[in-house]
């Protein structure tokens, strides 16, 4: 990419003639070309003859009109025959990168047919020097914005490169540095064909204008603090890797899977779906849990048994669990073994604590292990005639001597 813009830039500054030879005393291609249409116009209508409208005459006029409806016109017709050519070449496997490649050109195709009707419609119109200098300098800074769009555009074709070869290592860091590459490169683009339009086309010196952003630096920092440290941010993001992209993290309330680290932000795509984009000055600040760097998934489980359960059952309820927790030993953590205890005694039941770690941490693996594991066992409990405790009150009402209901005497009768 480099070289294509050192490409570019050599052949604008030989295609630029320099002042001195633009504006030089002998006969010029413009005024050559002016002397013989004036003498073959000479005669014909004194209206072309005339001086016309700022020194060029009504068919200078006319040919201006005409240069540029026709580079508009080849432009589009070029533009649209390597887009069509472009879509039938993506659709195949083999060239679909020169499809692409056409696609890219296609856009930028009917800008360079500009520059070149605007160099021609300098060449027949009647320009002072200065003026001069300046079309054809223009024509230039055009005809290079339209390169460099090409090369703007080809960044796309590296960033599929760099994703192909980063798929094929286990790591995440070289995914995530995919994108700050494209940015990269294409910031790097923008700032090379300014810096050859200003420098090599146009002969600014930017000295002075370096200079007073030095001026202005402290009230551009203060102003940027904010962008600044996301930038730093991301740094340090990449730097200690709390997570790579595709984990599942928890930060700020938020629950989701990492999409996207760039400069400013990360993009983080929650469980229900929504995308959620947090500074990285924020992430680097908080307390990140990255879920997807858990090495099992712990259950506690708690059977309850009622509490007119003989002891040789609960016994027999505790040692089921642990022979079921047996059998599926290469399920779980190799340094964190099931258990089982009778732990507690509550209000209303008799309880069993089951510990276990489930590894790997595959969320669904580990709801279908453990929905086998639920069925298995109340199908054991009830084989056992072992009964599962729930809520339950016993309300008891103490009797008093019964009632005694007589007449009151009539204290008048």
């Amino acid at each position: 990419m480099i070289h294509a813009i050192a490409l570019m830039q050599a052949w604008t500054l030989q295609a630029i003639p320099d002042a001195n030879e633009i504006v030089q005393p002998r006969l010029s291609t413009s005024q050559a070309l002016v002397e013989v249409a004036d003498s073959a116009t000479q005669n014909a209508d004194p209206v072309l003859n005339s001086e016309g409208f700022l020194g060029n005459s009504l068919w200078q006029w006319l040919a201006l009109l005409g240069i540029l409806l026709a580079s508009f016109v080849v432009g589009k017709t070029v533009a649209f025959f390597l887009e069509r050519h472009g879509a039938k070449l993506r659709d195949s496997n083999r060239l679909r990168v020169v499809g692409r490649i056409f696609g890219f050109v296609a856009g930028p195709t009917k800008m360079f047919c500009l520059a070149i009707g605007l160099y021609v419609a300098g060449l027949v119109l009647t320009l002072d020097a200065k003026l001069e200098l300046l079309w054809f300098k223009t024509c230039a800074a055009v005809a290079v914005i339209a390169a460099a769009w090409v090369v703007f555009r080809m960044v796309d074709i590296a960033e599929d490169v760099l994703q192909r070869l980063t798929s094929k290592t286990e790591t995440q860091l070289d995914d995530q540095l995919v994108p700050l590459i494209r940015k990269t490169l294409r910031v790097f683009v923008v700032i090379v064909t300014g810096l050859l339009i200003a420098q090599g086309i146009y002969k600014w010196d930017i000295g002075p204008l370096v200079a007073g952003l030095g001026i202005g630096g402290l009230a551009f920092a203060l102003a940027a603090k904010d962008t600044i440290a996301n930038l730093f941010g991301s740094v340090t993001i990449f730097t200690d890797r709390p997570f790579q992209l595709g984990d599942r993290i928890k930060i700020k309330g938020h629950d989701g899977t990492v999409e996207e680290v760039g400069f400013r932000s990360t993009r983080i795509r929650t469980l229900v779906g929504h995308l959620v984009t947090l500074p990285n000055a924020v992430i680097t600040n908080e307390p990140i849990e990255n879920v997807s760097k858990r090495s099992s998934l712990k259950r506690v489980l708690n059977v309850t048994v009622t509490y007119d359960t003989s002891p040789e059952k609960v016994q027999r309820a505790v040692d089921i669990l642990r022979e079921m927790l047996a059998a599926r030993m290469e399920h779980f953590h190799p340094d964190k073994p099931p258990r089982v205890y009778f732990s507690d005694f509550n209000a209303d039941s008799l309880n069993i604590v089951v510990y276990y770690w489930y590894a790997p941490a595959e969320w669904w693996n580990y709801m279908e292990f453990s929905d086998a594991f639920n069925f298995e066992l109340l199908t054991r409990y009830n084989d056992e005639g072992i009964e599962f405790a729930f809520p339950t009150q016993t309300l008891y009402v103490k009797q008093d001597s019964p009632l005694t209901v007589g007449v009151r005497p009539n204290s008048k009768g």
